[in-house]
């Protein structure tokens, strides 16, 4: 038997690590025949030779929904340069006049890049410099996009060989060095709407952090993110009679008051089939991110890196069916299913009630730290101390179909930052179970109450009750104990000037006779309990039947003897604050 953890509890679930994917599993898409636009002629791969300085046409979107387009020429090809079989076609696109941009733009992937004498597609700009903005462009065979390639992951930076290079730089500014550093894929950074660049960057730096000395990992957070415009509702914004080769494509994991995702360009629409980016989104294979065509406001230059594109995305307008090596792939009409992510928070007379639709599981936990975080900010209206009380429930269904309904509710205190505090056990909870395989989680319902009293309870004393007279324990006394019998306990809690005492009484088992161990009353907020995660539905009911409140006091007894371990644990009722501290004693029983 191990004796009780003493240490902080928040944050205890995001542990759990598992690979990056986004999964079909919950958010299935819904059936029935695939609608798109009509087939364009686009749709022929390219088949005949390139030779160096033939010319190419590239067809993107600076503005607006209308592509326009770019002529280029071809550079060369790096054999394998993406993958195992999947070679990098080098092109020059010529700038336009004036060159106010700077170079091809995190937002042209997918841009398709076609013979201007027949206009098959020879592939998707995809990739671009290392070194910083140039129009010299790494391609994504067209052929390849098609093929749903079961290859390795690309390399994050596609080397060149010397002669690669020296092509490179004698058609460009770009010096020998730099241009021997290779190529690197146009950045997917995930957008994210309704939080601040400054929630993004806080959120951002603490996807790893240390409590208490355990290291944490929340690797539901993305990696990369920048603050976007949210999905327009239906009926708005940029429509689906917008999503043409060379127009804009965006793929998200959630939209409503949290959109998440990536914004690129179509390549071809064909067969029913709309296929862009010419890298993955996320790499998940088989997935059902939402897909939306998308309005560029403008392409934002950049002197250190690639140019990006600003959009507003439109409403979901259908499905990324397929997200590989090579290239989205998706289809217009039916959206896929979502789970219902919904905020309720209550402060000073406002409240505000929130909601987002997350269509990938992985997206779930994301979408609820968001999407608490920006109802927070929103209704608050600033960096606020302060209390709150957090009620969340999570229906879905098991692997076997059969429903359920959890419950939790606990209390939560900041002396800096309330809104930070209060939302990652859910969003940590809501990862673990949505990693369950088989789980579909339909819902998420959060109610919160936040009030501006910060002040938490801590233990300052705990004492026994002995012979009639209460005896203060601690590290200088022994408590004394019968088998079978209830063990008379108080502990004092303090606050500021306020004091409480809570009565902490525990029976002690009756098999425990000759044992001895160590008796510990702690405050709820002091709990570490990762050994609690859960793994199944099960599992996650018990972790909300046997929860140990932030405000709530915790008595446990860890017992030894010749024969057996024992442990015996109790808790009080939840109290009108957050406890911490934590006392402990030896402990003998007759």
């Amino acid at each position: 038997m191990k004796p009780t953890i003493v240490n902080r509890r928040g944050r205890a679930l995001a542990s759990l690590t598992a690979t990056l994917g986004l999964a079909l599993g919950a958010a299935t898409v819904a059936t029935g025949p695939a609608q798109s636009a009509a087939p364009a002629p686009e749709c022929t791969p390219y088949t005949g030779t390139l030779t160096k300085g033939d010319a190419v046409n590239a067809l993107s979107v600076t503005s607006g929904t209308t592509p326009e387009t770019f002529g280029g020429e071809y550079l060369g090809t790096i054999a394998d340069g993406i993958a195992p079989g999947v070679d990098m076609i080098m092109v020059k696109i010529t700038a336009p006049n004036p060159d106010d941009i700077g170079g091809i733009w995190q937002g042209m992937s997918g841009s398709p890049v076609t013979d201007p004498a027949t206009g098959d597609v020879i592939g998707a700009i995809s990739y671009g410099l290392s070194w910083g903005p140039s129009w010299i462009a790494g391609v994504t065979p067209y052929q390849d996009m098609t093929k749903y390639l079961n290859a390795p992951a690309a390399s994050a930076r596609v080397k060149v060989s010397d002669s690669a290079a020296r092509t490179i730089a004698s058609n460009s500014d770009v010096s020998l060095t730099q241009a021997a550093q290779g190529f690197a894929q146009l950045r997917m950074p995930t957008g994210v709407s309704g939080v601040s660049n400054h929630r993004l960057e806080q959120a951002g730096n603490n996807r790893v952090t240390q409590v208490d000395g355990h290291r944490v990992t929340h690797s539901w957070l993305p990696k990369a993110t920048y603050r976007m415009g949210a999905a327009a509702s239906a009926g708005q914004g940029a429509g689906p009679e917008t999503v043409v080769p060379g127009g804009n494509l965006a793929a998200t994991l959630s939209y409503g008051d949290i959109t998440m995702g990536g914004v690129g360009t179509v390549t071809a629409v064909c067969n029913g089939k709309v296929l862009g980016f010419g890298h993955p989104m996320t790499f998940a294979g088989k997935t059902s991110l939402t897909l939306h065509p998308a309005d560029a406001l403008f392409i934002q230059p950049e002197s250190l890196g690639a140019p990006f594109k600003v959009a507003n995305l439109g409403a979901p307008a259908g499905t990324i069916s397929d997200d590989h090596l090579t290239g989205i792939t998706g289809f217009l009409g039916a959206i896929p299913d979502t789970t219902d992510v919904t905020s309720t928070v209550s402060y000073n007379g406002d409240s505000r009630t929130g909601a987002s639709h997350v269509s990938v599981p992985d997206g779930t936990a994301s979408a609820v730290f968001y999407e608490t975080m920006a109802n927070h900010d929103r209704v608050l209206d600033g960096i606020v101390k302060g209390s709150e009380q957090l009620t969340y429930e999570v229906t879905g269904k098991d692997a076997d179909g059969t429903p359920f309904d959890i419950t939790i509710a606990d209390r939560y205190a900041s002396d800096y930052d309330i809104t930070w505090d209060a939302g990652w056990e859910i969003a940590d909870f809501t990862y673990a179970l949505s990693n369950v395989p088989g789980v579909v989680i339909d819902n998420v319902t959060m109610n919160s109450a936040v009030d501006d009293d910060h002040s938490t309870w801590k233990i300052s004393k705990v004492e026994q009750k002995v012979q009639g007279v209460w005896v203060k324990i601690g590290s200088g006394h022994a408590v004394r104990a019968k088998a079978g019998q209830t063990l008379p306990l108080r502990a004092t809690l303090t606050s500021g000037s306020d004091t409480k005492t809570v009565p902490v009484d525990v029976k002690v088992p009756a098999n425990a006779s000759g044992s001895d161990g160590v008796l510990q009353v702690i405050g709820g907020s002091d709990l570490w309990s990762r050994g609690s995660y859960p793994r199944s539905v099960a599992d996650a009911q018990k972790y909300a039947d046997n929860l140990v409140r932030n405000d709530q006091v915790l008595v446990a007894l860890d017992l030894y003897s010749k024969r057996q371990s024992t442990e015996r644990t109790t808790t009080t009722d939840p109290q009108e604050k957050v406890v911490s501290g934590h006392k402990r004693a030896r402990l003998f029983v007759k």
